[in-house]
């Protein structure tokens, strides 16, 4: 059966996943120093992040509208489609994806078979997903067994990341105020994760470099059949230091895949300029 895998903007697709077809990317929109942007390919990073650093204002962004979801479930000629989405404890893109899925199979009751997932996660956590579900899709899988694996890969999935800078995270709700400022005054930087799609933090250390070698300890730690597993990582604005992530992780683990790709809008806005997200 034809199938697509429909993602909102903060999976960092890939040059490859964006030409190959089955991938099709629903834009959120970017909000900063009055001025919206759409995160689509158009989105230019750099002056982005130029824009936030000079703005007194917090960066923002809006999730996409249910009807954007529903043009992109009815555009294509696919039996079955895939959503992967931002956790629904981050945005409210989730939620927008179930009532675009709801408008549709309204419009053309049993056209299509639509499933949403709910990442839990964000950037490279929702394009893992989609990697996986491509693979059981090629081989050949019915759509109730994809829906049932994908879940479960999610359930086991972890991601992690460390942030330079914690500000946008934090007016936005994301993290406590008094974790974030303490850990700008003494430039410590937390490790983090996410459980259930909440974000939480693991350990710490002085300094960026200290707290990428501490992740990559926890990563090692708790990673179990890493051969059958995928290593994405997402950088903002900092390939060199994705490279290094990527050299310490490989040098202890072996993976079945491994990609790394520049943050698009979205994950550019919340793990601003030199962030690092890990999923496996």
């Amino acid at each position: 059966m034809k199938y697509k895998i429909v993602v909102d903007s903060c999976s960092d697709l890939t040059k490859e996943l964006k030409e190959e077809g089955h991938f099709r990317s629903v834009p959120l929109t970017l909000q900063v120093g009055g001025k919206s942007f759409i995160d689509d390919d158009t989105f230019q990073q750099k002056e982005f992040i130029r824009l936030v650093k000079e703005s007194p204002d917090c960066a923002k962004t809006a999730c996409p509208s249910p009807e954007a979801f529903f043009r992109a479930y009815d555009e294509n000629d696919a039996e079955m489609v895939f959503v992967i989405t931002l956790s629904q404890q981050l945005s409210g893109t989730y939620n927008s994806a179930v009532l675009g899925k709801k408008m549709y199979e309204e419009e053309y009751p049993g056209k299509k078979k639509i499933h949403v997932v709910d990442s839990e996660s964000a950037c490279c956590g929702e394009t893992v997903i989609g990697f996986k579900i491509q693979e059981l899709a090629e081989a050949g899988l019915p759509f109730e067994e994809i829906v049932e694996r994908a879940e479960a890969f999610r359930d086991e999935m972890k991601t992690y990341f460390v942030l330079e800078d914690l500000d946008t995270l934090r007016k936005n709700g994301r993290l406590t105020g008094l974790a974030a400022i303490l850990a700008t005054a003494l430039h410590i930087k937390p490790v983090m994760s996410a459980k259930n799609g909440v974000i939480i933090k693991l350990d710490q250390s002085r300094g960026i470099q200290r707290a990428l070698k501490k992740m990559v300890d926890i990563v090692v730690e708790n990673c179990r059949n890493s051969e059958e597993k995928i290593l994405g990582i997402t950088h903002v604005n900092c390939p060199e230091r994705a490279a290094e992530v990527k050299e310490m992780l490989c040098s202890r683990l072996p993976f079945k895949k491994v990609y790394v790709v520049d943050a698009a809008g979205v994950s550019t806005t919340y793990a601003n300029d030199g962030g690092i997200v890990v999923t496996i």
